[in-house]
């Protein structure tokens, strides 16, 4: 079914697979780069999103409407298109002149990085305002400054609860890197687009990245999964479900 893969490309010295893998390669690199700025930034807004300081609070949530109600299509168009026109010349130049892939990575970057973040952000509040009140009181009446109240009270505890939602997240941006194809990073639809063009099998070519983008997804849920077990506050094992609807029956006791 897939054979177009292992057939040789027009000029004859690399297989297609090779342009999907190297897509594929392209994409994780993408994804995991955008992820580790995005779990940063999310985390930074989303305690400044629940902060006592009105200013910084309001500042957050500035942040997270604007790049969380934008497309992000939208937003990888303008950094790719709009932003060097704003800079310096000298520095707009230079990021026109970024040498392939680079010139398209890093705005794609920039773009999935800043989108993320702010979703992320929301869910950093609300695994923060899930959490009683009272801890925050009590942390102020033992002195601890609201750095040290987050650092070790909020943020630890509301991290274990939001797992399941960055779960979701971490696949949803592996999902999104496919919108870069559309500022020419070749990423793994681009390189199926690409396969389709020159071999027009359409079937083959997308099939071949969608088995990818699911081998990708289920990759990413056993790690999130493992790690949300592992990261468990202890008390909180879901119950078997059947055992506590219907018990089982004790064995009537022997004469």
């Amino acid at each position: 079914m897939f054979e177009v893969l292992f057939e040789t490309v027009q000029d004859g010295e690399e297989l297609y697979l090779a342009w999907l893998l190297n897509g594929l390669a392209w994409t994780v690199a993408l994804a995991l780069a955008g992820w580790c700025v995005a779990f940063v930034l999310g985390v930074l807004v989303g305690c400044g999103r629940t902060s006592s300081n009105r200013a910084i609070a309001l500042a957050a949530r500035l942040y997270v409407e604007v790049f969380r109600n934008i497309p992000i299509i939208v937003q990888m168009f303008l950094w790719y298109f709009v932003l060097p026109e704003l800079l310096p010349p000298e520095l707009g130049n230079a990021m026109k002149k970024m040498a392939p892939p680079w010139g398209a990575f890093v705005p794609a970057l920039i773009a999935l990085s800043l989108y993320t973040g702010a979703r992320v952000a929301e869910q950093v509040k609300a695994g923060i305002e899930a959490l009683p009140y009272g801890q925050r009181s009590a942390a102020r009446a033992l002195g601890m400054t609201e750095l040290e109240l987050y650092r070790t009270i909020l943020l630890p505890q509301a991290l274990r609860i939001i797992m399941p939602t960055l779960t979701s997240e971490v696949m949803g941006i592996f999902k999104n890197t496919s919108v870069a194809l559309t500022i020419g990073l070749l990423e793994l639809t681009a390189q199926a687009r690409q396969i389709n063009e020159f071999t027009f099998k359409t079937f083959q070519a997308f099939g071949a990245a969608t088995i990818l983008y699911l081998l990708l997804a289920l990759s990413v849920y056993a790690v999130m999964h493992g790690l949300e077990k592992r990261l468990r506050t202890p008390g909180t094992e879901p119950t078997n479900t059947r055992r506590r609807f219907f018990p089982m029956r004790k064995e009537a006791a022997k004469p």
